[in-house]
């Protein structure tokens, strides 16, 4: 099957084999009208398909896989589109992040056990994203992503309203008594009118900047919104380029370096991303033993200013994000903290990418000496409450809480707070910390977006519209507060958040980056003899994922799926 001229590909390990395995791998493809000479050791392309009716967000896949395709074949390549779990947040229970390890492995498996030369991964809503990476990283190929895309920009009664934000705005609102029910029900379709993903800088928005700020994609893939017809160009130039990387052996690993890894973390700040990035670029670097840590996060990106004045921190949304110029153009504003050496997907380096980029709109996109907001970097927070470290979005809180301290207002888990939240005897005001355990990795299990807590409806008619929240919970990327997340370790495995009580008094202080329980050492000693731990999941993925995640800190992988495996099938069953 071999000629000359045409390197010998990974797939020809099956499609280049003759007598009764050769046989076996191309007669089934033939049933679906491939020809013979598909099969002559052209780059097969694994169009990795997260489409679901299921995930709302990703609907537009499945069209897009067609344009890829056209790319593909006209490049000399074969296309072939397999399936994987998809991650729909806005429907799975209890969280779609419980399931991002899961479908990890559905990737990582799906494209070492079949016959694959480079990969096209077609990612929408939040957790597919970084769950495709993952799985993508630990196989090691040729790999190049393409997003979904943002919806387009929601309007209700003549005003912009953004998916997740505009939810929670008119949520507490509704719950305020200044908004009706039936008002609160005609804005749903008013928010969500196109396919495409969450149009705010939300955690969807915010990972597709990260693949293209790592150089995983072609540039321009992070905001082109999901009904564009630029998107399906987008689609098919990286059906053409998919080939050339084979061509190429342009891996992952090459892409996916230390460098690449800061640029990433510098654009999360400068466009005011959402704190589940810290999460998935920890358990991203981890599946390629690439050295980069929570501390990270401050130390690279702290400091540097938001320049995207968009939801939930600023005003705007992700189509007019585009119009103004995309990531290209804030990633040229601070040229100066970037590695522009970074190799990217389409085989130039950053620098060469966004050398010429304009920008459109100064509403929208800032420039660096005319920041939207100073030093709006993850800020990372440590004490005797959060050892491992807590995270808080500066971007997203109120000044006057960033410094604070306060009586503590505890519930146990999700079901105590809920249970509590709305009870007018409930003993809370302004001041006080609101404390959420038992919702970190292990305690939900999955680590829901539960953290930016509802305030309390007898606060909210008085005017309150922030107050400091502390849990080992995740938020959505669409929510806005002074919201302190991800404290490590968590409640579930004993960590000091189990230890906290109703009264203790607790210091946030984000410039000083320090999160402490005014509990002495001996009381805490003294409580910990009375902490139980939680019971484990009885069975199935729950159970192994309860066994096996790490905690916040580290990412939140599997500690089984730390490192690759490389692309080496072990065994042929032929």
């Amino acid at each position: 099957m071999d000629s000359p001229d045409k390197p010998l590909r990974r797939s020809q390990a099956w499609f280049g084999r003759e007598g009764k395995q050769g046989f076996y791998y191309r007669s089934w493809l033939k049933s679906l009208g491939v020809p013979h000479d598909m099969f002559d050791g052209r780059p097969v392309i694994g169009i990795c398909n997260t489409w679901s009716e299921l995930a709302p967000c990703n609907s537009s896949l499945r069209e897009l896989a067609e344009h890829v395709k056209r790319g593909v074949y006209e490049a000399g390549g074969f296309p072939l589109e397999f399936p994987v779990m998809s991650l729909g947040e806005t429907q799975m229970r209890p969280t779609a992040m419980l399931f991002r390890n899961l479908a990890s492995m559905d990737v990582e498996e799906s494209i070492r056990a079949n016959p694959i030369d480079g990969v096209v991964l077609l990612m929408g809503c939040d957790k597919t994203t970084p769950s495709l990476l993952l799985g993508a990283a630990s196989v090691d190929l040729p790999t190049i992503g393409l997003s979904g895309g943002p919806a387009l920009s929601g309007n209700w009664r003549g005003n912009p309203i953004g998916s997740g934000t505009g939810v929670i705005q008119m949520s507490e609102m509704v719950r305020a008594g200044e908004m009706s029910q039936q008002e609160f029900v005609d804005a749903e379709a008013c928010m969500q009118r196109s396919k495409g993903s969450c149009m705010t800088m939300g955690t969807a928005s915010t990972m597709a900047c990260m693949v293209e700020a790592l150089g995983m994609s072609l540039p321009e893939n992070a905001a082109i919104p999901a009904v564009d017809a630029r998107r399906f160009r987008l689609a098919h130039l990286t059906g053409r380029r998919i080939v050339r990387m084979v061509e190429e052996d342009l891996r992952m690993s090459r892409i996916l370096t230390r460098a690449a890894f800061e640029n990433a973390i510098r654009a999360n700040a400068a466009v005011g991303g959402s704190t589940n990035a810290v999460i998935h670029l920890l358990a991203l670097a981890g599946r390629l033993g690439v050295p980069l840590t929570l501390q990270d996060w401050d130390d690279i990106g702290s400091k540097l200013p938001c320049l995207a004045d968009l939801k939930p921190s600023g005003q705007h949304l992700m189509e007019d994000f585009y119009y103004a110029g995309g990531l290209p153009a804030v990633l040229r504003e601070i040229v100066g903290e970037l590695d522009l050496d970074a190799l990217t997907a389409n085989g130039r380096t950053l620098g060469e990418n966004i050398a010429d980029a304009p920008c459109w709109n100064r509403e929208v996109i800032r420039s660096i000496d005319a920041p939207f907001k100073p030093e709006a970097g993850i800020a990372v927070l440590r004490g005797n409450l959060a050892p491992d470290g807590a995270i808080v979005k500066p971007s997203a809180a109120s000044p006057h809480l960033l410094r604070h301290r306060g009586r503590a207002v505890v519930f146990e888990n999700i079901e105590d707070f809920r249970a509590r939240i709305d009870d007018e005897a409930l003993d809370i005001d302004e001041t006080c910390v609101m404390v959420l355990k038992n919702c970190g990795p292990r305690g939900y299990p999955g680590m829901a977006e539960v953290g930016n807590m509802p305030l309390p409806p007898k606060l909210l008619r008085r005017g309150v519209t922030d107050m400091v929240r502390i849990s080992d919970a995740r938020m959505s990327g669409t929510a806005y507060g002074t919201v302190v997340l991800h404290v490590s370790p968590e409640a579930a495995v004993g960590g000091s958040l189990a230890l906290v009580r109703d009264g203790d008094s607790i210091e946030l202080d984000v410039p000083g980056r320090r999160l402490h329980l005014d509990v002495d050492e001996a009381e805490l000693e003294r409580r910990r003899v009375e902490w139980r731990e939680a019971p484990r999941p009885a069975r199935g993925w729950a159970r192994l994922y309860f066994d096996h995640v790490q905690q916040a800190h580290l990412g939140a992988d599997l500690d089984i799926l730390v490192g690759g495996s490389g692309d080496l099938v072990e065994r042929d069953s032929h």
